[in-house]
């Protein structure tokens, strides 16, 4: 039975997802990471919305051993197709995660996870149901571990919001889209697409209730990862953290 609104959009994409332009730039955003957050060979990493295994294959493909999650079981079947050694993939909600210690490091990027639980349609009865999920994320993480995350900028999607296609929910903090979105037969369906949006501020006080220090928090565009500070004409965050020891 599907639990969230992903898993109809992701069953009718399938592979075609990675034909979209923002996922051609895998290979420079994970040589990014992996040398921002020190990865090395053997290293465990936690990828928590993993979509069809993009991010997942290339760390294993460096030597990283990977887990990859996500709530789409037609993209764990994608992910899974290249067999490779050291990477895994479940089908896993990231809103009911329970690993604990077990990761060097752990990322969600691309709105895979994180960014995808805030809700429009019910009262603010959480502080942030992303949060919740950044906090799992950060039980997952050795003491000392880093976390890599990329959030949909509020700046951004205020000062460029297109109002014939975007409803911003200033309440809630989410930004609701009416799209369409092909499988690789061409057949087009429209799909809602909800998505949480932040300020770097929000970001630090939910890192700060998850037990992470923050080391920094920058703007970035897919496929193009780099030092650019917080700005409104990107349209993402990147928020490195690492893991306080003693917690």
């Amino acid at each position: 039975m599907e639990k969230h609104w992903f898993e109809k959009a992701a069953k009718h994409m399938g592979d075609a997802y990675l034909n979209y332009s923002f996922t051609k730039g895998s290979e420079q955003e994970v040589d990014f990471l992996i040398k921002t957050l020190n990865l090395k060979p053997g290293m465990k990493l936690l990828d928590v919305g993993c979509g069809p295994g993009r991010h997942s294959l290339l760390f294993a493909k460096a030597g990283i051993n990977v887990l990859g999650i996500d709530i789409s079981q037609e993209f764990i079947d994608i992910a899974s197709k290249e067999r490779r050694p050291n990477a895994e993939f479940l089908r896993l909600d990231a809103r009911n995660l329970d690993f604990y210690k077990e990761f060097d490091a752990v990322i969600s990027l691309c709105q895979g996870a994180f960014g995808l639980a805030g809700q429009t349609n019910k009262p603010v009865t959480t502080l942030d149901p992303d949060g919740e999920i950044l906090f799992s994320m950060s039980k997952a993480l050795v003491g000392g571990g880093k976390l890599a995350l990329s959030a949909f900028s509020a700046y951004f999607q205020l000062h460029f919001l297109e109002e014939d296609k975007d409803t911003f929910f200033a309440d809630h903090g989410v930004n609701h889209e009416n799209t369409s979105i092909r499988n690789s037969a061409g057949k087009e369906i429209t799909q809602d697409l909800w998505t949480s949006c932040f300020t770097p501020r929000e970001l630090r006080l939910l890192a700060n209730e998850a037990n992470l220090k923050v080391q920094s928090i920058w703007s970035v565009s897919p496929g193009r990862y780099k030092e650019t500070p917080p700005t409104y004409m990107l349209p993402e965050l990147l928020m490195v953290a690492s893991r306080e020891i003693y917690t």
